[in-house]
């Protein structure tokens, strides 16, 4: 389906096969070839620690339309493609290795059968595996970027660690299509399950420290939404940043400024990229997105954007999901994304960062 090529193509191109780098797998280096994190000791000192979260949400062998391997190889296709780069974003005339401890903690042990049999126990059981790294990171004092596929294992699981070790406000910054917004899971329909369809809702209700009025929301668009929960979720309060407001009226630069909202009068900050935002307006066809692909998507050059600024912000932790299964290039945007989020980190501890709040 997908066309993706195989490790050993990726391995032996001309700026891969002279590198030497660590690996979590034959066929996954670590991300950047950074170093492996294999427990709670070596993550002391770190700055920013990489997880995978390779979770496929619902009951069989398809998401969206599509094969489910494609889905879980997200992770490790994201780590596949960073070994072509090097650490030194030339756009900025900085290696964030010389000033960030970046390190690799593999993926979560995430009990394969959850991603095929969709119980409640298993969902809880992918759940609780990606939690248990996160905290151990934030313990750590670093930020944690998981890269997922679905919810709650690429949203929920990162966001909750966040909102349980803060008394004060959490704000939030989220890049969709669509809200996740609905009252429960409907493939469980059970109320301890934060799926694809309603971990916003459910982060919001169990987490009293998230704060609507402090939520970004970027990129929704078109006719794929009840009424009854984008207007109340507007209502609540939430900054909703429509991707046709983008488009018409206030552009990317537009953008940047409202982001300081989520820092406005809290203590942290959650962020995240569901990659269905792009829709096809990125570097691959919205079709590799199945079912879950719509017009007047973003660009990979706003993506990036938005994550960069970000950075000179500062963040608490950060997650992705539903990366569009196949292509190589959209892999890449990814690695562009984290990094160069990482970039304006550097610059705001080299005092360049952005004030907000």
């Amino acid at each position: 389906m997908t066309g993706y090529p195989e490790w050993q193509a990726i391995a032996n191109l001309p700026r891969v096969r002279t590198k030497n780098y660590p690996r979590l797998a034959e066929d996954m280096p670590t991300f950047l070839g950074m170093p492996v994190a294999i427990g709670p000791e070596d993550l002391k000192g770190a700055d920013v620690v990489i997880i995978g979260a390779p979770f496929a949400a619902g009951w069989g062998k398809l998401y969206g339309g599509i094969d489910k391997e494609h889905w879980l190889a997200g992770p490790k296709r994201v780590r596949q493609q960073s070994i072509r780069y090097t650490s030194y974003v030339q756009d900025f005339d900085i290696d964030i290795r010389d000033h960030l401890k970046i390190v690799d903690y593999g993926d979560a042990d995430i009990p394969p059968e959850a991603n095929y049999v969709f119980t409640v126990e298993n969902v809880l059981r992918a759940q609780a595996a990606v939690e248990k790294k996160v905290n151990e990171v934030l313990d750590a004092g670093a930020i944690p970027i998981v890269i997922g596929q679905n919810s709650p294992c690429g949203s929920y699981a990162i966001a909750k660690p966040i909102c349980e070790r803060t008394q004060g406000k959490v704000g939030q910054i989220s890049l969709d299509t669509h809200w996740d917004s609905r009252p429960i899971d409907a493939p469980t329909m059970d109320p301890r399950i934060a799926g694809s369809g309603n971990w916003k809702a459910k982060l919001y209700e169990l987490h009293k420290n998230m704060s609507l009025p402090h939520l970004v929301e970027i990129g929704e668009r078109g006719m794929v939404e009840d009424k009854t929960y984008v207007r109340q979720m507007i209502r609540d309060g939430v900054n909703f940043v429509p991707m046709w407001k983008i488009r018409t009226e206030i552009g990317i630069e537009g953008v940047v400024k409202m982001l300081d909202i989520a820092y406005q009068g809290t203590s942290d900050v959650y962020v995240h990229f569901d990659m269905d935002v792009l829709g096809g307006a990125g570097p691959s066809p919205g079709d590799l997105l199945g079912d879950l692909a719509e017009p007047i998507g973003m660009t990979d050059y706003e993506a990036i954007r938005i994550a960069h600024e970000i950075g000179l912000r500062g963040l608490t932790g950060m997650s992705f999901i539903c990366i569009a299964p196949g292509s190589a290039v959209t892999y890449r945007v990814i690695v562009y994304i984290i990094t160069y989020l990482m970039a304006g980190l550097v610059k705001r501890r080299l005092g360049h960062g952005k004030a907000a709040g």
